[in-house]
């Protein structure tokens, strides 16, 4: 039901009813539940056309009372944030990490130092009922534990454990690609709802499929394990397009940068070396896309790249060599799309991953709710 406020509020309980397929009176009784635990807020009263008709009170998600928190750990930096319950960004803070290869427990100590004055500063008396965490390559979500994180030297990390006991939230955990699948899901586009495949490409490039609202997961939690894809030669997919690959690219080319946010700066202002390099990236990825819109057939491919969603001829370019490659793809306008997400793409991931298991289980044990109900 709370899905449906989500798509929908403010709206009447009679259209909850229809839209979900449950009684009036089982609508009612989960409004009851929602409205004590300060998910759901009613809205002013409305009538019939002209006046006529018996007033209803709609119901809209309360986005006044409670928040998430994010945490989304990346190779070289950590990002907080606060999410509403509608899905938008309240607050954030990125920190690079303290060295090349960090102690598990120095980054997740510093999340939970941190996490106290991002609140204080930016909740507005709002509660913070979960946070969670996202980052790439294996997670079990299951656990609350990185499995296996190469380019920071993770094995076995127990997030969940961690990080509830230094903060008293209950903590989710997940992968970041999974996790922005979801977001699409939740808050995003809407036509990922049937099936979608999501690449994410940053420091690590991997994927995440989703079909009939779940994302899948794997037997060895490595479902959209894609960074050695073929794209031509002896090349994989992350040894050409990683972020680490495109500020290499630039140095090669003459145009030195210190890192990828100077390169993506540069091609934001229209420099040409900068523009290109994202074109051919946008072209390699494009490869990527083919291969896989042929291996799920999915209703829509997600690409999770700045510049696809910065520079509209990237996004075309990504687009035709879909359109060249793909044998099932017809439509790459319609069936290739960028990140609802960009510009925040890292604060969204880890706030997502406790978003989504707040709307898959509203009326479960969260500790911050009472329901005198």
């Amino acid at each position: 039901m709370l899905n449906a406020v989500l798509d929908h509020g403010p709206v009447a309980r009679s259209t909850v009813a229809r839209l979900t397929g449950l009684s009036p009176a089982s609508v009612t009784g989960h409004s009851a539940h929602l409205l004590a635990r300060g998910l759901i807020r009613e809205s002013p009263e409305t009538t019939g056309p002209r006046g006529l008709g018996r007033p209803h009170v709609p119901v809209d998600i309360d986005t006044g009372r409670h928040l998430v928190a994010g945490a989304h750990i990346a190779v070289t930096n950590s990002t907080l944030s606060l999410m509403d319950l509608r899905g938008r960004i309240v607050a954030e803070d990125r920190r690079p990490h303290p060295d090349i290869r960090p102690w598990p427990g120095t980054v997740l100590d510093s999340l939970a130092e941190r996490l106290p004055r991002l609140v204080s500063a930016h909740a507005g008396g709002r509660s913070v009922l979960a946070l969670g965490v996202a980052t790439g390559h294996r997670v079990d979500p299951g656990a609350g534990v990185i499995v296996r994180h190469p380019q920071l030297g993770w094995r076995n990390v127990a997030v969940r454990d961690h990080l509830s006991d230094a903060t008293g939230l209950p903590v989710h955990v997940d992968s970041h690609a999974r996790a922005l699948a979801r977001a699409e899901q939740l808050i995003g586009e809407a036509s990922t709802r049937g099936s979608a495949v999501l690449l994410f490409v940053g420091a690590v490039v991997d994927a995440a499929f989703a079909t009939g609202g779940e994302v899948h997961l794997g037997p060895r939690h490595g479902a959209g394990s894609i960074a050695h894809l073929p794209v031509g030669g002896d090349a994989s997919l992350e040894s050409e397009v990683s972020e680490q690959a495109m500020v290499r690219l630039a140095a090669e080319q003459g145009a030195p940068v210190p890192s990828f946010p100077a390169l993506l700066e540069r091609a934001v202002a229209g420099e040409p070396r900068a523009r290109e390099l994202f074109r051919r990236r946008a072209r390699l990825v494009g490869r990527a896309v083919a291969l896989l819109m042929d291996m799920f057939d999915p209703e829509v491919v997600v690409v999770v790249e700045p510049g696809t969603g910065l520079f509209p001829h990237c996004l075309d370019d990504l687009r035709s060599e879909v359109a060249a490659r793909s044998l099932v793809c017809d439509d790459p306008e319609q069936a290739v799309v960028a990140s609802s997400f960009t510009g925040s793409v890292l604060s969204t991931a880890g706030a997502a991953v406790a978003l989504g298991a707040l709307y898959g289980d509203p009326l479960g044990p969260w500790p911050a709710l009472t329901d005198a109900s």
